[in-house]
Parts: structure tokens; sequence; C-alpha cells
């Protein structure tokens, strides 16, 4: 494992034991929140959610963390052991699917906006293609390619905490996008170079915003 070079040595925690002696003991509760099935209020929130990001591990254990949004309740309850997640058109890295094929180790976090608090889910997956599952996730008469299902051993709420810090839902909290850089931009800067001209570089947004209508599904 690499650290920055800034970090003092002498006070980098080396094991478990070490680390819980700084903490409090976990609270009864929240280990027995901890469920290996989805009841009813898992699957409440689920079929609210619009959002969630998918956790991941490559074969060699480098972690990757994925977005995926749709509307409302898009990842399908087939029971209460098992999801069922559409694959969307994406820019074909990947990376999501390629890791569950060599490490099936998964993580869900589910947002509902409005929302503080969160669901996550914990558990295997496999990449499917079966045909009768692909149609009941269509969108626009368009099927999925394939889907993400997954195996759940784990599934808890989490607290209000961390979006409450963030102030994540509140209109004074939101900040303009106008104030920095658009993703062309960014994405041109850190691969072939922007172009100066910025009437060039708003008809490279505008073919972007035509791309997203055209291929969101």
């Amino acid at each position: 494992m690499t650290k920055p070079d800034v970090l003092n040595t002498d006070f980098i925690l080396r094991d478990e034991a070490e680390l819980r002696q700084l903490f409090a003991p976990t609270h009864d509760i929240a280990i027995k929140k901890s469920l290996n099935h989805l009841d009813k209020h898992a699957r409440a929130f689920i079929e609210r959610s619009p959002f969630i990001c998918i956790g991941t591990q490559s074969s060699n254990g480098a972690a990757d963390v994925s977005p995926r949004g749709d509307p409302p309740g898009f990842v399908k309850v087939h029971d209460d052991r098992t999801l069922l997640i559409p694959d969307r058109p994406g820019n074909n890295r990947l990376d999501t699917l390629t890791n569950i094929m060599t490490n099936g180790h998964i993580g869900l976090l589910f947002i509902v906006p409005g929302f503080d608090d969160t669901l996550r889910v914990n558990g295997t997956a496999v990449v499917t293609r079966d045909p009768d599952l692909m149609v009941q996730m269509a969108v626009n008469d368009r099927t999925p390619t394939v889907a993400i299902a997954i195996s759940v051993d784990e599934v808890f709420i989490h607290c209000a905490k961390a979006f409450r810090r963030a102030k994540l839902w509140s209109p004074d909290a939101q900040q303009d996008r106008g104030d920095v850089p658009s993703l062309m931009n960014i994405i041109l800067d850190q691969t072939t170079g922007a172009p100066k001209d910025p009437e060039q570089l708003a008809k490279l947004d505008q073919d972007l915003e035509a791309e997203y209508r055209q291929t969101m599904y």
C-alpha cells in the first residue's frame, strides 16, 4: 500500500484493535439493524430511489465507485434476496461490469432526493444478458444489453449525519455549475487540449448535450 509522503508514519494505524481504541463501542442498535434480506422498509426505499452509487473491486483489489441513475425504482427487487440493475448506455469503459466478472463483491448506496438518510446494500453480483430479464427493464422500447444481478448479504439504513453536514438538499448550498469549466472543456484539457476559441468550445458543449438526448437509452 502506498501512502502520501506528507504523512508521519508514527501516526498511521496498523490494525482494527488500535483503531477501535479511539472510538466508543458500537451502539447495539447499529449492529442489530443490519439485515440479510430486503424487508418492507428496504423495498420501499429502493422503489423511491432514482440514483445509486455502486462500489466494486477488480481482481487485484483496486476499488471503483460508479453512479447509476434512472426513474425511481429502476433497481428491481426480484425477491427479498435479489436485486437487478439495468446497464444503460455510457462511455463503454465497462469498469463496473468487468470488475464484477472477476470479483463479485459489490456495495450499493441508494439515495432518494430530499432524504438525508440512505440505504446500504452489500452482496455478490454477476452480469447477465437473460432476455426475459432485459425486457422487464426496457425504457422507451429499448432494452439494456446486460444487467447486474445481486445476491443480497447485508442491508441497513444509514443515518442522516453526512447529508446534513453537507447540506446536500439545501437550496442555499447549491453551487453554480457555470463557475467552473464545462465537462467537455475539462476532458479536453486533460487529453488533447481544449480549443482556445470560445465559440468552438460552445459548439462542442452543444454537441455533447445533443448526444445526451439521443443516447440516454
